[in-house]
Formats: structure tokens, sequence, C-alpha cells
């Protein structure tokens, strides 16, 4: 007999749905599933067994054919294991045919009958409603997740058996409740009220959360470059539903979801170790999955010794920094990450750190220098908007206890300038200065003749190319935005070239 039931699985960060087809019929016992299982699902025929067995069913011993629809797609999700053991009972007719066909099916069964919770619900639970599926049928442990879709009833029972007596209408589960979405992006135990002094660098932090820039901050070993680092999510603009959402999606995919979590309130902030490999920072595999750049979406990607990453990783950074996703291309599929990130970097001037220190004598030749800053490429640099210099601090201003400004007053002026953004960029599709193209700058950056004078002198004097050209116009249009300015003022292109320098720049002047 015939039988069919929904499931899905995932491919990129998008759920798709599953015919589970099953046929069952005279001949040898054998059980056999088409259509390019992967290992999970191929091995999910022992679990199906088991825990149909062990839930008071009898397996059937006839010849079983599973075809997973479309046949043309690889899965890969042990979410199947729940459509298929469903699909086997109804076309054995050991349940009611029909009952499970409104239903989508997410859930890895345990060899006693348990379901168990799998990655990538969110997406699953999305392309369900998209195709008029409004219930779905998931592990407790994915509930909350599979709830933040509106419009969908989520039910979770906990076992195999609990799940077959819904069906049948002899049990009765309550749909799942979503949870209230409240950002949570400002944390209190990390606050820029606990950095003393560096008023430079907290300007500079301040243009790049408020315009999108990606900054690199210079400086001796311990001079506070990755405390600054840590506490930029703290003053970025507030979270929509939507980002959060799209932030969910991503980790659900990735498998970094607590068990029973909903929505995610925090914006990521992503700091790999420099060993890390491209494919770590772009993503990749065999099966695709994503990497550091799509992890860190709507976020901060913080790279801390940024030369010692290999240069096979930072090259790879090139296209997500100019494009906002990553392409990825296998035999199996090519799939587009998001990569909308604000990339954060920290280095030493030097190999020993102590180069432009007032404090330390640098022991390293001017060779040396050279050779450890040349390991970041220039077209790389280039798509740095803001190149800083962060001093260690002196006693002083260190044992100060001067009221400093908290994140909360900074975040406020950041979202003031982003409204500003909002507003003037809204008919372009865009939503922060940093993601303008050209014809946005010539269209939306009006700059006085004094203005447009010094940009010309610093273009000649720091031998600009064309990307650097409109990164500069871009900062100062954040400036600006910062000091509730409708056009660009010298003032505003004279702060912007400043924030383009470190002390070793002057090596190859």
């Amino acid at each position: 007999m015939f039988a069919e039931a929904i499931g899905a699985t995932t491919l990129g960060i998008d759920g798709k749905e599953i015919r589970v087809e099953v046929d069952i019929m005279n001949g040898l016992p054998a059980f056999e599933i088409v259509g390019l299982p992967e290992a999970a699902v191929k091995e999910s025929k022992e679990r199906v067994r088991s825990a149909i067995k062990n839930s008071g069913f009898q397996f059937p011993t006839k010849r079983i054919v599973i075809n997973l629809a479309p046949a043309q797609m690889k899965k890969n999700s042990s979410g199947l294991d729940l459509p298929i053991a469903i699909g086997i009972l109804t076309a054995s007719t050991q349940i009611k045919q029909n009952v499970a066909r409104s239903f989508m099916m997410i859930g890895e069964l345990s060899l006693e009958g348990k379901i168990r919770g799998v990655n990538g619900v969110l997406p699953m639970a999305i392309h369900a409603l998209e195709q008029g599926i409004h219930k779905i049928v998931v592990s407790e442990d994915n509930k909350e997740e599979a709830a933040l879709v509106d419009g969908l009833s989520v039910y979770a029972p906990s076992t195999l058996r609990d799940l077959i007596l819904f069906l049948e209408g002899e049990l009765s589960l309550e749909p799942c409740k979503p949870t209230d979405f409240v950002d949570e992006s400002v944390s209190d135990r990390c606050d820029f009220a606990d950095v003393q002094g560096q008023q430079a660098a907290k300007r500079a932090l301040e243009i790049a959360a408020a315009g999108g820039h990606n900054i690199l901050m210079s400086g001796p070993p311990g001079s506070g470059k990755t405390m600054l680092a840590r506490r930029i999510p703290t003053i970025l603009p507030s979270m929509t539903r939507k980002e959060a959402l799209e932030i969910t999606k991503i980790y659900s995919i990735a498998g970094f979801l607590k068990q029973q979590s909903g929505l995610l309130k925090h914006r990521p902030f992503r700091s790999p170790h420099h060993t890390i490999s491209d494919v770590g920072m772009i993503g990749g595999g065999r099966i695709p999955k994503p990497g550091e750049v799509t992890l860190s979406h709507h976020g901060v990607l913080f790279l801390d010794e940024f030369p010692e990453f290999s240069k096979e990783a930072l090259e790879a950074l090139r296209q997500p920094l100019e494009d906002f996703e990553v392409t990825i291309a296998r035999a199996n599929a090519t799939l587009t990450y998001p990569a909308k990130f604000l990339l954060i970097v920290a280095k030493n001037p030097c190999p020993c750190g102590y180069y432009g220190d007032a404090e330390h004598t640098c022991g390293c030749t001017t060779a040396e220098i050279r050779r450890y800053n040349r390991k970041i490429s220039g077209p790389l640099l280039d798509r740095i908007d803001l190149q800083i210099c962060v001093q260690r601090l002196p006693y002083d201003e260190l044992k100060s206890n001067m009221q400093t400004e908290t994140s909360a007053d900074i975040r406020a002026r950041v979202e003031k300038a982003r409204a500003r953004q909002h507003e003037r960029l809204l008919p372009y599709g865009l939503f922060c200065n940093s993601q303008m193209g050209h014809r946005e700058l010539k269209n939306l950056c009006p700059m006085t003749p004094e203005a447009e004078a010094l940009l010309g002198q610093a273009y000649q004097q720091m031998k600009m190319s064309a990307r650097s050209y409109d990164r500069i116009i871009k900062v100062a249009r954040t400036i600006a935005d910062l000091a509730e300015s409708d056009i660009i003022e010298a003032i505003h292109i004279a702060e912007a070239v400043q924030l383009r320098s470190t002390p070793e720049d002057s090596l190859y002047q």
C-alpha cells in the first residue's frame, strides 16, 4: 500500500519541503531509501525500525521502498526520521490514511521512540508556511524555535506514540505559544563606561557603529584594543525582529542554538582564532555550512592579531566585504549566504609591538616592520574605512575616577544618525552609509567647495585608490550625520582623512 508524509530539510539557509513517499509490497523483507539520501538519512532505517517496535507497533516484514522527493536534491537531515516512520505506519494501515497529510513533521527518533531535536528547524518552519502548510510537528527541544513563525501551529509531542495518539484524536496537544521579542543587545556586564581615556578610539568606534564602517586598530600590547572591540555590540543600533529572525535562522542551520531556545536577542560577536582556515572563515565543506562571515551577520566580526591570520583566510574576506554576501560553489550545490557584518580588526604595529610607542623602544628593523605589515594586502586594507592608532594609557588616566560616557549614551547618538541614513537611503534599498555605491555617493553626499578642495588635496598626497576615495566620502557622510548636518563640510572630510592613518604608514611614504 502507498502512503505519503511531509518532511523537510535545509539547503543553505533555506528550508526545503520533502515529500516522503512510502510503498509497502509483497516480497522478501527489505527496506530501501531512494532519492539521494546522505549518511544521516540512510542510517534512519535502523532508528525507525527500533522506534516503531519500541512504541508498541508492528514493523512490516515486507518489501518497503521510501522515495524522498524531489529526487535530484541531496538530503542530509536526521529530521526525516519522523515522516518516514509515520509514512510506514500509514502504509501498513496501523494508523488512518490521510491523518498526517496536513502536517509537516521534523524530528529525529531515538531507538526507544523519543523525538529529538535537529538543526535548522526555523528555516524549515518558515518554508512550511510559505508552502501553505499551517501545522508542524517538532520535538520539545525545537518548539520555541518553530513557534517564532507567525501563523504556524506548532505541536511538540515527546514520543512517536504520543504523536500517533494525537493524529488519531486520542490525545490532546496545545499549540506552542511564541515568546515576545525584546532587544537585549546592551549588556550590563560590558559597557564603554568601564573604559578610561581612549577618547579618540571611542570616537572612531562611534563613527564605525553609526555608519557600519569597518575599522582597524593598531597599537602596542595591552593598550585596550580587545577591550574596546568587545564593547562595540553595545553601541550598535537596536535589532529589529526581522534581523533577529535572520540571525536565528543562520544559527539554527549551523547548530549553534541552545535546546529550547527561541529568538536570539543579542547581535552576534564572533572572534575566531588566527589559526582559522579560509573554509572556516567564509563557509564551505562537502555540504556547505555557514562560516564566520555569515555567523557575524548583522553583528561584529572581530579579528585579533590580524597579520597572524593565514593569507588565504584574509583574502577570502574581500568578496563579502564588498558584496555583503558570500557564494560557495560545490559539486552538490552553489549556495549564497548573507554576510552584512561590521569588521573590527586589531594588530600590533610591528612584530615586537612597540613601534611608535613613547615609553618602549622598538627593537624591530624597518625591513621586519614592512614584512610584518605586508601580510595584509593593499586591496584588503582598502576595504577598511577607519584605521586608527590606540596608544597605551598614562598612569594618571588609567587611575582616573572621572565619569565617562555609557554605552547607552553613545548608542542614542548612533541610532539618531542611523535614522537619518535610513530616511535618506530607503529609496535605494540600503540602510547605512557603508553600503552606498558610487552612484549613491554622487546623489546623496553634497559637499561644500572647501570640503571638495580638501578631499582633492588628500587624494593627491595620500595616493588614494578610487575605492579609498569613495570610503573617505562615506565616513565623512557619517560624521556629518552624527553632527546632524545635511551637507559634508571641510571639518568632516578632515576627520575622515585623519581616521585613515596609523604610525607604520610613515614607512611607506
